[in-house]
């Protein structure tokens, strides 16, 4: 926690959309103790919960998109030139990609003396081609106009460094992460195992993915690999929590003609509560293309599950191969196939599943995240 001063300094916390401010209100009450916090994102429908909960917190709406768009981000970069003009804040600390390249930007024009980005994942390392390139040049710049820059894990730190998006000294705090998990909340509790246990299916192996249901994620190999499997052994069964983006990332029609007609497989949409889901799973699995450090593998451990991940950043990380987990090539339907017939193996799911919640709690627990955030800004400021 931060310790206490008579003034306050004022700094800004800026995301793309207001669904991202989640990062930064679980931490409010810390960082009031020391500083003036100011919220900053484009409008939007979530603005109405942040300000119920945080009423002395001053928020500002500037809209962001989050695609290339020049004459809207030329816009967007003008509003927050003259937001930071007039809020005179001592640090501007960005998260996401498009707030990231326009707060920096605009503080730095502004003459913000602290501009911090955190980097919670980078789209370049899998993109190709002229998009590849515009990407990489945008993190250059977002690197070029911020004074510290937070890599949310070792793996964007290293594609930070190895493709030569940045030169600066930059550092992973913690073990990553820059939420944490609030293990009071992410348990067994009577009242989840309660919920869970109306979602249960007795006597199969239930493996679930949480998250959007998109190709990006890994749902067209993953979905392949589970058929294939139910048809060998018919006590498995598949649960997607989670919204489709057909405009997006769809899922390729065989995919969804594969959803609809195996009986073993609940697409049960997006929920407001993933815990009685979780805890009504044996194995979960991510199969991603790309994160940066993606919390659901975090809340999964929390929940006891053993995981199939694939080889990307952040979930390298978090799961220790052999531990609480198995990490597997991305895009494989064959290596997803092997990975969830193991996890059949009571004994092996078992093992893994003992380890799962004390490594999320001995490097992941919320305080001990907040912590090492409070600590950096003790430092820089």
């Amino acid at each position: 926690m931060c310790n206490s001063k008579m003034f306050k300094y004022k700094i800004i916390r800026a995301c793309t959309v207001p669904q991202s401010l989640g990062f930064v209100t679980g931490m409010l009450p810390d960082l009031q103790k020391k500083y003036e916090v100011v919220l900053l994102s484009s409008s939007g429908l979530e603005w109405e919960e942040v300000r119920r909960l945080h009423l002395d917190v001053k928020c500002i709406e500037v809209d962001m998109e989050r695609h290339i768009s020049p004459i809207k981000d030329i816009k967007s970069l003008w509003q927050l030139w003259r937001t930071f003009c007039k809020e005179k804040p001592k640090m501007v600390h960005s998260m996401t990609p498009k707030a990231g390249l326009l707060c920096m930007l605009a503080a730095r024009m502004a003459g913000v003396p602290v501009r911090v980005h955190t980097f919670t994942g980078l789209v370049f390392p899998t993109s190709v081609g002229l998009k590849k390139k515009i990407l990489m040049v945008t993190d250059w710049l977002t690197c070029a106009c911020a004074t510290h820059i937070i890599p949310e894990g070792e793996g964007v730190k290293n594609d930070l460094l190895n493709n030569g998006i940045t030169k600066k000294p930059i550092r992973v705090l913690g073990y990553g992460n820059c939420r944490g998990i609030d293990l009071e909340r992410f348990d067994k509790t009577p009242e989840v195992m309660e919920q869970a246990e109306k979602l249960r299916k007795k006597s199969v192996c239930t493996f679930i993915v949480v998250g959007r249901i998109v190709g990006d994620k890994g749902i067209n190999e993953l979905v392949e690999a589970f058929v294939k499997l139910n048809k060998e052994n018919s006590a498995t069964h598949l649960i997607l929590v989670g919204c489709y983006e057909d405009k997006l990332d769809p899922l390729k029609s065989e995919t969804l003609n594969l959803i609809k007609n195996c009986s073993a497989i609940e697409a049960v949409g997006q929920q407001n509560d993933v815990r009685p889901w979780f805890a009504a799973a044996d194995v979960a699995v991510l199969a991603s293309y790309r994160e940066g450090f993606p919390n659901v593998v975090i809340e999964a451990g929390a929940m006891g599950l053993p995981q199939i991940v694939t080889d990307i950043n952040g979930a390298r990380e978090i799961i220790i191969e052999g531990e609480n987990g198995t990490v597997i090539p991305s895009k494989s339907v064959d290596a997803l196939y092997s990975a969830m017939k193991h996890m059949l193996d009571t004994d092996y799911r078992d093992g893994l599943a003992n380890n799962a919640r004390k490594l999320i709690a001995s490097r992941y627990e919320q305080g001990f995240v907040r912590k090492c955030l409070c600590d950096f800004y003790d430092k820089i400021l």
